[in-house]
């Protein structure tokens, strides 16, 4: 496993490069990226397609800068220089514990106090070339593609309370344990979590500037896909314990090309230290499981990545608005709730039945789906009856 960006580096180098990025956050990151290009790609086919339309906004040019935005400014620029100063002259310190350095209070106030002079005269002197004698105001096109920023900004920012929270909730025990370290902590992210508060989010801007939810919806389906897919990329390199059930039985014939790990594997060097010591390993990340388990997080990525190339190819295709999220709804639904029969996680039992969260998640999500696609069954069987009324 690859615990760290640089033990990746050095896996596919030999260098040895000390930095403080985790890997299973830098594979996040890069879920990040390519959900913003593709939803980017979608928010211009369907404005092209008439689904979407650009919007007028009112702004101000050549007015002074005002108290709030250079104090603003200012605050922004203490933060990163008091953190940034501080991990500069502790490199070290933050290599050993980078989650725990950065959600500390620690810092350096020389630093911060530099940091937020630079910005706030930035953003003055940056000003100052734009004043004008008398400010104006002017409408401006504004079209859908360029709310990405924001759009981004609060699904990441709610999709990350959603998941810790739901998290919480599916690991009760742990949580009144450490209900800090839980919530404030990178680790333990429930997807389903942050795909309804970030979705909620997301749905709030659209509709605030013009854009029907149906719409919506079907121009972030395909970039969750993708973004989850190399989001569980990062969950397989790290080794962060999204693992599956033990897995002791042989490899079977039919998987024979397949290297071992892909069937069985012990998630060795894992980010969670978690298993039995490791022989002739010293130092953080030297655990394995003590018995092999289905690598689940690999069968995820693969699956999501192909599945996202399905609903990339078919959307086209689709014209009726909803249709294209509900089939991902079903074909997401469906992988988890299969991927939950091999994948460690906590259970629940009523009545006799025994589910996890994210079975009774994927159940609803099919369902769900299958309403919004039901439009475009009901229009193909009017289409074929009315075909045969004129052959007729």
């Amino acid at each position: 496993m690859f615990p760290t960006l640089s033990s990746l580096i050095q896996y596919l180098t030999g260098l040895n490069i000390p930095l403080p990025i985790q890997s299973f956050g830098f594979f996040v990151a890069i879920a990040f990226i390519a959900a913003y290009w593709a939803f980017a790609q979608e928010f211009k086919r369907k404005e092209k397609l008439g689904y979407i339309h650009p919007f007028e906004k009112t702004i101000t040019v050549g007015a002074p800068a005002t108290i709030t935005e250079l104090a603003g400014n200012g605050l922004f620029g203490f933060i990163l220089g008091y953190k940034i100063v501080d991990m500069a002259l502790h490199y070290h310190a933050l290599l050993d514990d980078a989650q725990g350095f950065i959600l500390s209070g620690r810092g350096n106030w020389a630093g911060g106090i530099i940091g937020a002079a630079i910005f706030a005269y930035w953003a003055w002197y940056e000003n100052k070339k734009q004043l004008l004698p008398e400010p104006k105001t002017k409408n401006v096109t504004v079209h859908p593609y360029e709310l990405m920023g924001s759009i981004l900004f609060w699904a990441a920012l709610c999709g990350f309370a959603g998941a810790k929270i739901f998290n919480a909730l599916e690991n009760w025990g742990d949580f009144m344990k450490d209900p800090v370290g839980m919530l404030i902590g990178f680790s333990g992210l429930t997807f389903y979590g942050g795909l309804i508060c970030g979705g909620a989010a997301v749905l709030y801007i659209a509709r605030k500037h013009g854009i029907k939810p149906l719409d919506m919806l079907d121009i972030g389906g395909p970039g969750m896909m993708l973004a989850y897919g190399l989001g569980r990329i990062g969950c397989q390199m790290s080794g962060d314990g999204d693992w599956g059930i033990n897995n002791i039985a042989p490899k079977p014939h039919w998987l024979s090309w397949a290297p071992d790990w892909m069937w069985a594997f012990k998630f060795p060097h894992n980010v969670n230290d978690e298993g039995v010591p490791m022989p002739m390993c010293a130092g953080k990340y030297c655990h394995e499981l003590a018995v092999p388990v289905f690598p689940t997080s690999f069968y995820e990525s693969v699956i999501c990545i192909l599945l996202f190339l399905f609903l990339w190819s078919i959307r086209n295709k689709i014209k009726v608005p909803g249709v294209l999220f509900g089939i991902y709804m079903i074909l997401a639904g469906i992988e988890r709730f299969f991927i939950e029969l091999i994948r460690v996680n906590t259970k629940y039992h009523v009545a006799g039945i025994s589910f996890t969260q994210a079975e009774l998640i994927s159940i609803f999500m099919v369902i769900g789906g299958a309403v919004l696609c039901y439009p475009q069954f009901k229009k193909n069987v009017t289409e074929i009856k009315n075909d045969k009324h004129s052959a007729g």
